[in-house]
């Protein structure tokens, strides 16, 4: 079944109206026909909502609403990645996995050693691009929410950005014992908002891993082996989903 995106301002009691490049994708793309459901969700709270088409409009979709499915598929923890901006495209791939393994929210950060530097329009540019990645990947793994791609911040933005958290950890090479690793992602409870510091290529340099310490966000490790950025991401993001959904 096709999942599609409205503002709440789009479900009226039980007409529901969809607008935008999804008429042309559901009309012309997807050849749908009048009578067949599909999936809709405010982006927001997590519902989920069915309804059948009624009628094509020449911009719009208006479709019935059939019932409202309430069951949550949203990790019972809001999970943060704060995410150093990668070479190449590798973001937009971070961003696609990301979301699929259900992230609240992506931080991209500019941190000291990242090769990719971006001025103030070019990262608007990428965030709007990264932001259409993150939708299209929340329909394709019927997320109940599209997660928010943040503006590009500093590694202290991002840093003080995090100070809301509940926990905070930022997987370091340096950092040993995997026995330690365990206890602090066993000890998370469902609830707890949880960052996540991933670096670039090259790592954080020594002196934001200081800076990130002191606002108490925790070292840890993901083995005895050196992961690239995107499969650092994934990996932890894994373990997460993992813990969460036991």
């Amino acid at each position: 079944m096709y999942q599609f995106f409205v503002q709440q301002s789009q479900i009226q009691g039980r007409r529901i109206i969809i607008t935008g490049s999804d008429v042309n994708h559901i009309k012309n793309v997807l050849r749908m026909k009048i009578g067949e459901e599909i999936s809709v969700s405010n982006g927001v709270d997590g519902k989920e909502y069915r309804c059948g088409i009624e009628r094509f409009g020449e911009d719009e979709v208006i479709c019935g609403l059939r019932f409202i499915k309430e069951d949550n598929v949203e990790l019972p923890s809001k999970v943060y990645l704060f995410q150093a901006l990668p070479k190449a495209d590798k973001m937009e791939l971070i961003i696609q996995k990301a979301v699929e393994l259900g992230i609240y929210e992506i931080i991209p950060v500019a941190a000291g050693r990242c090769v990719v530097k971006l001025d103030e329009k070019k990262a608007a540019a990428k965030v709007v691009r990264w932001q259409g990645i993150a939708e299209a990947a929340a329909k394709q793994s019927k997320r109940g929410i599209v997660p928010e791609v943040k503006h590009v911040m500093s590694m202290k933005e991002a840093i003080d950005y995090s100070g809301q958290l509940d926990v905070k950890l930022i997987p370091y090479e340096l950092a040993e014992d995997m026995f330690k690793t365990k206890e602090i992602i066993g000890g998370l409870k469902a609830g707890e908002s949880v960052g996540i510091f991933i670096g670039p290529e090259g790592g954080f340099e020594g002196s934001e891993v200081e800076a990130a310490m002191e606002k108490g966000i925790i070292p840890i490790t993901l083995g005895k082996r050196i992961l690239r950025t995107e499969t650092a991401a994934v990996t932890v993001l894994s373990w997460l989903m993992y813990h969460f959904e036991e």
